[in-house]
């Protein structure tokens, strides 16, 4: 084959490929340097309204509620990404009670609310633990001595309270002022991070800390300015030709075209070998290829967050103490753990552990005498790790593992759950909302002040166009293969653009 013919070749795969796939290039990189900043664009919120209906609330659905916290006799505070809303008259009307909190849905999305037996009201959100003065009516943010505040949990033992971070348990007396918790390596801890989350951290550049995440959003900026002046390359002609036919001075249009490609050129060969790997490690943390590295752990980078001497780093998800035992139990990325009151004993497995979804455990209570609830995107189950009985609490059968692996996540998507003064029970479903667990009793509907109220953020929007959920209404289940199609037609685009570049202008200069 001559040297034309290839380069005609690359030509075809660089052009065509790449005006498919410009529009998603650019929703890929602005859509990744917004999720790369959440604290900075979190006061930033978009209507519901202007989206696809899937993205509506109905019944308290997608992520709208964890819980109901029982406030006294007469009053309950239902929360979660909503906020946090005081109902006095059964779920049948509700007050915003978010006063306090920074503005943006971001900053009052809650994981958890907890009243001390000194009748402190304290909540844990994603940017911090606050406290409610019932004196001024509003929340107010409590210091803690860490960096990482994205509260997963709040527990009492006896008197102190426990707030959990995704990496560190922390304790008080007062709760004021508070002190990290050493906790103990799991039993048989060899310092290995999984593969998926160094890929994740890769990606994002987080695992440099701030600089590595500015570093990616220059891989981004690079992509987004390539994608943009190669879409000129491709105009350029047309505007030529049309130039020349109306007997024009298109001097300066060619001075441009040439520079926009020289442009498109030096950026391309200097960035693409960064460009292939963040394509790549981004088409690993999304389903089908995911599967392939789930399981799978390294060495983690020296010098890098995964390398913490914390064991814990970025894993906590629930926590739950148990007094009848008088141990631990921490839900965790990797597994359902337990230790003793007092921190000494390493992290232990349980057996029989139930099923819990990549996306973290949502639920975790107990449930009478050496049982748990436990409940996620993979369903919501009643487990006893003493006898090693374990059931589907909503069917009430014993549970049987699949054969074969499936879908991430089950038809019950787990999000919340919360017992009522009357014992009645309810769930809260991630795409059908609230509902009754064998009972008949039916819960309040969704104001449409609290609707009205309660728009998607702007990180959430750039986190479902990134992972390509956004196209769900248009593509079915088949948008999970959006990702890694777009990925590999990526790569086509880079790989070819630079074999012309090196073969064509390169060797030609």
């Amino acid at each position: 084959m001559t040297k034309n013919k290839i380069l005609n070749l690359f030509r075809k795969f660089h052009k065509w490929p790449g005006i498919v796939i410009t529009l998603f290039i650019i929703l890929f990189s602005i859509s990744g340097i917004f999720m790369n900043h959440r604290g900075l664009i979190s006061a930033i919120d978009l209507n519901r309204s202007w989206l696809p209906d899937d993205y509506s609330y109905e019944n308290w659905n997608k992520g709208a509620v964890k819980s109901v916290f029982l406030l006294n006799t007469d009053s309950a505070l239902i929360y979660g990404n909503i906020g946090i809303w005081l109902s006095t008259d059964q779920f049948k009307s509700f007050q915003d009670w978010n006063t306090g909190f920074p503005g943006g849905i971001d900053n009052r999305k809650i994981s958890k609310i907890l009243k001390t037996p000194d009748g402190k009201l304290y909540a844990g959100t994603y940017f911090g633990l606050y406290q409610y003065s019932f004196q001024q009516h509003e929340w107010q943010k409590i210091s803690l001595p860490i960096s990482e505040e994205r509260i997963t949990d709040l527990i009492m033992k006896g008197n102190e309270l426990l707030v959990q971070t995704r990496s560190v348990l922390l304790k008080s007396m007062d709760g004021m002022a508070f002190y990290p918790v050493v906790l103990p390596a799991p039993e048989g801890y060899d310092g290995k991070a999984s593969l998926f989350k160094t890929l994740w951290l890769l990606h994002s550049g987080e695992i440099w800390g701030s600089v590595g995440k500015l570093v990616v959003d220059l891989f981004g900026l690079a992509i987004l300015v390539i994608s943009l002046t190669g879409l000129m390359h491709f105009i350029f002609p047309g505007w030529l030709k049309r130039r020349k036919a109306k007997q024009k001075n298109n001097t300066n249009l060619v001075a441009i075209r040439n520079s926009n490609l020289l442009w498109h050129n030096r950026l391309g060969w200097i960035f693409i070998p960064f460009l292939i790997f963040v394509t790549i490690s981004g088409m690993f943390l999304r389903p089908p290829l995911l599967i392939a590295i789930s399981n799978s752990k390294v060495s983690p980078i020296p010098g890098t967050a995964l390398s913490s001497p914390n064991p814990w780093y970025d894993k906590l998800r629930r926590v739950l103490y148990d007094e009848q035992l008088h141990i631990f139990l921490f839900s965790t990325y990797d597994g359902i753990f337990y230790t003793d009151e007092n921190f000494r004993q390493p992290m232990r497995r349980l057996i029989n552990e139930p099923p819990v979804s990549v996306m973290g455990c949502n639920v975790l209570e107990k449930k009478g005498e050496g049982n748990y609830l436990i409940g996620s995107f993979n369903g919501l189950f009643l487990w006893n790790p003493v006898n090693a009985q374990l059931f589907d609490y909503l069917s009430g059968n014993p549970y049987q593992a699949p054969e074969v692996a499936g879908p991430p996540v089950s038809k019950d998507m787990i999000d919340g759950w919360f017992n009522d003064r009357s014992g009645n029970e309810f769930y809260f479903d991630y795409n059908r909302g609230v509902l009754p667990i064998r009972n008949n009793t039916q819960f309040g509907e969704m104001s449409a002040e609290i609707i009205r109220k309660s728009p998607i953020s702007l990180w959430n929007l750039s986190l479902e166009v990134h992972t390509g959920r956004m196209f769900e209404p248009i593509l079915g289940m088949f948008y999970i293969l959006y990702v890694p199609l777009a990925g590999i037609c990526i790569l086509i685009v880079l790989i070819s653009g630079f074999f012309m570049w090196w073969i064509g202008y390169r060797k030609k200069k």
